[in-house]
């Protein structure tokens, strides 16, 4: 019987690693960044086309690789960072396992260009799918540069589960503010498709922040600062007041390296119980300093999870700093008795003489009547007389009966009898009665006005089966949505101008999606003009939505839009559509007409599908007669 193991070729056993280190495009910019980085580059720049897929390329100007050290670079496990096990628990290096060449060089073609400073000519390596095709001399300046081609070329089905662009460059983005972030004394730069999205000179930790995520986090900031035998922390937190609902800015550093920590995590955030409501995150950039014989970094292919050897003293540390730095600045309430503005407290006396406060006026005295001494007589006044205006068109004052668009309704109910889907929408008083007033309702057979609105909420409208219940905010949820789709595809969408434009400050990551969308956005009736530096001013809005909040609202369309991570158009569209609707519909507890009753009923079923609203959320639920005659029997 013939042997059925066997050694895997190099070029497989490369791929299958690859699938460990590179996932994306922003895999590959991480580990070619970090590279720079590790090599002593003080300028990093990064070009990018169709978000990494047909190019990637990093230049900086480091070390450099001799001729020998630019081929051996791209085979497995070939490193300068270690040289002995023991090295592994003293990494004062970004990488360090040699796998991140030989993965990338596995998966895309990639020409290295390098060359050291003391050398006067460099060297350039041309790889594809792992295989050497050339390396020649060439003139190049110090350092290197990475151009990565067709990423995952040779493996069509890690190609096909690639996001769309705009999800990818997010994923780059994210990636690259990571990085940029903590390596502070280091220019970068980032370009794509041609346009530059960052240009980030060398800088302090605040500068740098501030650089990356807008000028109005300035003042949002505190600073922290603690210095222990175990850890040393610098860093900024969020004052609460600036905490998010989405997109919290919450980076967690350690040694100079980004770094996923939930028990980190969880000690920050329990310093801002009580001071940010209920779902809302706060905004935090925490560098920590350790003993790199401390922690483990070897535990994830990415490197972003790691293992503390102190984690619990640590935990502590974090805590009381950041609650110290809370305190410091007023953010926790407090009375302050050094109050240069406090009011004086007057000197105590015993047995002190109080008397009651004089006033002086005349009893007597009636403005409406003529004074001694003047001339004249004041005419007297029926002032009854300037009500009778008023009731004159109170037709239930003068005849005591109700009008022609007021009936009253008695109904004497027990709440017991209350029951499945009529319990709790009227609210039924302690003596067990209650009076219901219904506008507009000349008789209950049904002529297409015949509505009751309950709780500002619900919409009752008897059918020939029972009593149909409609929620007024999911049913015009539908309207809407139906009515921006068909905008979208018709490119129509009605925009009112604002008067006086709102400017929107985003993240680099939503810049990058609002710019892929931003056709759809102007087919809905958004008129948006870029500003610079990931700002934007909202010229004009779809018509129906003023009085919407509209950063939140364009905020929550670009969060939509990134959660779903495919290129299908129509998808693309139903997301903003729906954002768009759900801001913009009838909110719960609004009051509404009978003529409004009567559109909204009307709209809603001239839907193709009135019965639910986009994200399957049920709009009416019917009473049937039964369950009616149930009540009363």
């Amino acid at each position: 019987m013939s042997d059925v193991i066997k050694l895997l070729p190099d070029s497989v056993a490369n791929q299958i690693a690859a699938g460990e280190v590179i996932q994306r495009p922003a895999s590959v910019i991480k580990e070619l960044v970090e590279n720079a980085i590790d090599a002593g580059a003080t300028s990093i720049q990064i070009i990018l086309k169709e978000a990494g897929r047909t190019l990637i390329q990093v230049i900086d100007n480091g070390k450099g690789m001799s001729p020998t050290d630019a081929r051996l670079a791209f085979e497995r496990h070939s490193t300068s960072k270690i040289r002995s096990a023991e090295d592994l628990f003293t990494l004062q290096t970004m990488g360090f396992r040699g796998e991140a060449l030989a993965s990338i060089a596995a998966i895309a073609q990639v020409d290295l260009k390098s060359r050291r400073p003391d050398d006067e000519i460099g060297t350039c390596v041309c790889i594809s799918a792992s295989q050497c095709e050339s390396q020649e001399p060439v003139s190049c300046p110090p350092g290197s540069n990475f151009s990565v081609k067709n990423i995952f070329f040779n493996v069509p089905a890690r190609r096909k589960f690639l996001k769309s662009n705009q999800i990818e460059l997010s994923n780059i983005l994210t990636e690259f503010e990571r990085i940029a972030l903590i390596n502070t004394g280091v220019e970068f730069s980032l370009s794509h498709n041609g346009n530059e999205l960052f240009n980030l000179p060398a800088s302090n930790f605040r500068q740098r922040i501030i650089s990356i995520f807008g000028k109005s986090l300035n003042q949002q900031l505190l600073t922290v600062e603690v210095k222990t035998s175990l850890v040393e922390m610098e860093g900024y937190i969020g004052k609460p007041e600036a905490a998010r609902k989405r997109n919290a800015l919450q980076y967690f550093f350690v040694n100079g390296r980004y770094m996923r920590h939930p028990y980190f995590h969880k000690a920050v955030m329990t310093c801002y119980e009580n001071l940010v409501p209920v779902g809302e995150m706060p905004n935090y950039f925490l560098n920590l300093k350790v003993d790199p014989a401390s922690i483990d970094v070897n535990i994830h292919p990415t490197k972003t999870e790691i293992k503390f050897e102190n984690e619990q003293p640590i935990w502590q540390i974090i805590s009381a700093s950041i609650k110290e730095t809370l305190g410091k600045f007023g953010v926790v309430p407090s009375i302050d008795f050094d109050m240069a503005d406090a009011p004086e407290i007057p000197v105590f006396h015993n047995n002190p003489s109080v008397k009651p406060p004089r006033v002086d006026f005349d009893p007597a005295y009636n403005p409406f009547k003529s004074s001694p001494g003047v001339t004249g007589k004041r005419p007297e006044y029926d002032w009854k007389q300037l009500y009778d205006g008023f009731r004159s068109g109170d037709r239930q004052q003068e005849t005591g009966k109700p009008s022609d668009n007021e009936v009253i309704f008695e109904s004497r109910l027990n709440k017991d009898e209350i029951v499945d889907g009529i319990t709790g929408m009227i609210d039924i008083p302690e003596n067990g009665e209650e009076q219901i007033l219904i506008d507009g309702m000349d008789n209950v057979s049904g002529n297409g006005s015949d509505y009751l609105q309950l709780k500002g909420r619900y919409i009752l409208a008897p059918v020939k089966s029972g009593l149909a219940m409609i929620d007024q905010h999911r049913a015009h949820v539908r309207i809407l949505f139906d009515e921006y789709i068909r905008h979208i595809s018709l490119h129509k969408g009605i925009s009112q101008r604002i008067l006086f434009p709102e400017i929107i400050q985003l993240t680099s990551v939503q810049a990058a999606v609002l710019q892929e969308i931003s056709e759809d956005l102007l087919a809905l009736g958004f008129e948006l003009s870029d500003m610079g530096h990931f700002s934007y001013a909202v010229n004009g809005v779809p018509s129906g939505i003023e009085g919407v909040d509209v950063k939140n609202l364009i905020s929550s369309m670009i969060d939509s839009v990134t959660e779903k991570g495919n290129d299908i158009k129509n998808d693309v569209h139903q997301r903003i559509a729906l954002s768009l609707a759900r801001a913009a519909a009838i909110p719960v507890g609004q009051v509404l007409s009978v003529m409004e009753m009567d559109r909204l009923v009307g709209d809603l079923f001239v839907s193709a599908m009135p019965n639910y609203t986009p994200d399957g959320q049920v709009i009416i639920h019917i009473l049937s007669d039964e369950d009616i005659k149930r009540f009363f029997s």
